[in-house]
C-alpha cells in the first residue's frame, strides 16, 4: 500500500515524503497524513520494500534499494523535490536518498536517527532476528514494545496506541522483516555523509526512546550545519504515534519556516 494525499492546486507548496520505521508500514503516519493534508501540504507515504503491502521475496532489502524505490515513486507522481521525513529505519533511507539524489531534497526531518554504521555485534543481532522472524514469525518482536519502543506513559495510558503498534508488528511479512534486517546490517556508516548535507534539517527525539537516544540525535545535529533538534517528552521511539499533537506542531513549525524559501525557489 502506498498512502497518497495530493494537492495539485498548490503547485508551489512543498511536498512531504514520510518514510516509516521497522517493522512497521505507512499506517504509522496516519495522524501526520491527515494533519498535513488538512493544511494543504501534499503527502506521499509509501510502504518500504518488503513491509506493509510492498511484498518482496529477496533475501536482502538494502537502504540503497529503498532509496531508489522512493525516487521511482516520486517520478511516478511527477514530484521533483520533497521534504524527506524518516523515522528510525526511515532515517537510513533518508540518508541514502540525500546522498544519491541531493537535488531532490528540500529539507530533512530525522526522527530517532542514528548515523553510525553497524558494528559486528549489531550485525550478528540483526542476522539472529532475521532468522527468528523466518522461523518463528513476528510474535517474538512484540517484547521490544514494552522494553524499548514505547514510553511508560504510552504503555499505561494509551492502550489504543499499544494495540496499533502490536497489530502492525504482527501483520508484517516475516520475509520482508528478515530482508530489511539484513539490509540494515549492511548499511553504510553515514557519519561523514552528514558533513555534506546542505538542506534545512530538523531532528526529533523521544525523551524515553530505548532504541535511539536523544544523544544519537545530538550526534547527527552537530554534524549537519544549521540542524536543530527537538526532544519530545513522554515519548519513546514512536514519538509521532505516542505524542501526535506535539509531534505535528513541531512538524508544522518546521515546514512553516522553510515554506516561503521553497516556494520562492520554484518557478
Amino acid at each position: 500500500m502506498t498512502t497518497v494525499q495530493t494537492n495539485h492546486g498548490h503547485v508551489r507548496e512543498p511536498q512531504a515524503l514520510l518514510l516509516h520505521g521497522f517493522p512497521f508500514n505507512a499506517a504509522m503516519w496516519r495522524e501526520q497524513i491527515d494533519f498535513l493534508d488538512a493544511r494543504g501540504v501534499p503527502v506521499l507515504a509509501p510502504d518500504l520494500r518488503g513491509l506493509g503491502e510492498n511484498r518482496f521475496d529477496g533475501e536482502v532489502a538494502t537502504m540503497d534499494d529503498m532509496a531508489r524505490d522512493v525516487a521511482a515513486l516520486l517520478d511516478e507522481f511527477a514530484v521533483d523535490r520533497a521534504i524527506i521525513c524518516g523515522l528510525s529505519m526511515g532515517c537510513y533511507v533518508a540518508f541514502e536518498f540525500v546522498r544519491l539524489f541531493p537535488s531532490r531534497v528540500d529539507a530533512l526531518i530525522l526522527c530517532g536517527p542514528r548515523a553510525q554504521g553497524p558494528d559486528a555485534a549489531e550485525r550478528r543481532s540483526r542476522e539472529e532476528q532475521a532468522r527468528r522472524a523466518l522461523v518463528e514469525g513476528m510474535d517474538f518482536a512484540l517484547e521490544s514494545i514494552s522494553t524499548k519502543l514505547l514510553a511508560e506513559q504510552t504503555l499505561t495510558q494509551k492502550p489504543d496506541v499499544v494495540k496499533r503498534v502490536r497489530e502492525m508488528v504482527l501483520s508484517t511479512d516475516p520475509r520482508g522483516a528478515a530482508a530489511a534486517q539484513r539490509g540494515m546490517a549492511v548499511r553504510r556508516d553515514y557519519a561523514d555523509d552528514l558533513l555534506h548535507i546542505e538542506v534545512p534539517t530538523l531532528i526529533i527525539a523521544g525523551r524515553e526512546d530505548g532504541v535511539r537516544t536523544p544523544e544519537d540525535g545530538e550526534f547527527v545535529r552537530r554534524r549537519i550545519r544549521g540542524a536543530k533538534q527537538v526532544v519530545i517528552e513522554y515519548a519513546g521511539h514512536l514519538m509521532n504515534m505516542e505524542q501526535p499533537e506535539v509531534f505535528n506542531r513541531v512538524l508544522a513549525d518546521f515546514i512553516r519556516t522553510i515554506k516561503h524559501e521553497v516556494s520562492q525557489a520554484r518557478p
